[in-house]
């Protein structure tokens, strides 16, 4: 996820009752430090509240007593009183989460950082994938003169497309839509295609689900005035879908929909 270097903190928090009812405790300073700790935490984590070292790595009391330079019991009666105020909350497999988190911080430019964190690790994972594809050219015997010839393969444009020619990753997939059924093949777009779908769906293997789609099309071929591109990307939209409900728990709960912003006390 993508870390923010801010939260939000009304000017009124120490009007709460119950940051009150903490403050008239013998431990109040230290829990009141710890709680402004998590707070933090879970902004630097930006994943609806969730605090943890790693997405399958749940904080301990001991991991948090170490991150915070607290001593343990100490951590433990905070924790123990911040849940019993209901200001925390622990999940069934541990994670702990501030209570109505998308209450209290600005969820929109939360999500907002979010998504351009996650463009930018597709981008960089797109680009990736095509420079590892051009490692491979020097494994390839394929040559301007030749790649014409093969049955089935794409059409080259010496000025425009030598990328292709030297990109084994992408000219496979190129020569995969091509030979589908109807599909209506165009160098330029469907390399501007494909380079969309990396980036928009980085969690996918492409090639794999180019080839299932291939398979699926055998027996429900494409007409000729058919939006094969528009297929193809709801297809991944619905498999990017599939794959989000199979993982675990705390990312199904990154994904969920965020209720409008309200100024609202701790």
């Amino acid at each position: 996820m993508g870390e923010v270097k801010w939260i939000k903190i009304t000017t009124n928090m120490f009007e709460d009752e119950k940051i009150d009812f903490i403050e008239s405790l013998p431990e109040a300073d230290a829990i009141l430090v710890i709680w402004v700790k998590l707070l933090t935490l879970a902004g630097k984590c930006n994943a609806n509240g969730f605090i943890f070292l790693t997405e399958n790595i749940p904080y301990t009391d001991e991991m948090l007593s170490h991150k915070f330079r607290r001593p343990l019991n100490t951590v433990k009666l905070a924790l123990q009183t911040l849940k019993r105020l209901k200001m925390i909350e622990f999940n069934n497999e541990g994670y702990l989460k501030i209570t109505n988190w998308e209450k209290h911080q600005n969820i929109e430019g939360l999500e907002r950082i979010r998504e351009q964190t996650r463009k930018r690790v597709a981008k960089h994972r797109a680009k990736k994938m095509l420079e590892e594809g051009k490692k491979d050219e020097c494994n390839v015997t394929v040559t301007l003169r030749n790649a014409t010839e093969e049955e089935g393969d794409i059409d080259i444009d010496k000025d425009k497309d030598k990328e292709v020619v030297n990109n084994p990753f992408l000219r496979e997939l190129l020569n995969q839509l091509k030979n589908i059924d109807n599909y209506p093949f165009d160098t330029e777009k469907d390399t501007d295609f494909i380079n969309s779908l990396l980036i928009d769906f980085p969690s996918l293997d492409i090639k794999e689900e180019l080839k299932k789609w291939s398979v699926y099309k055998l027996d429900k071929p494409l007409a000729k005035n058919s939006n094969a591109r528009s297929q193809f990307r709801n297809w991944c939209k619905k498999s990017a879908e599939w794959k989000t409900e199979k993982e675990p728990q705390i990312n199904a709960f990154q994904q969920e929909s965020h209720r409008p912003l309200k100024e609202v006390g701790w």
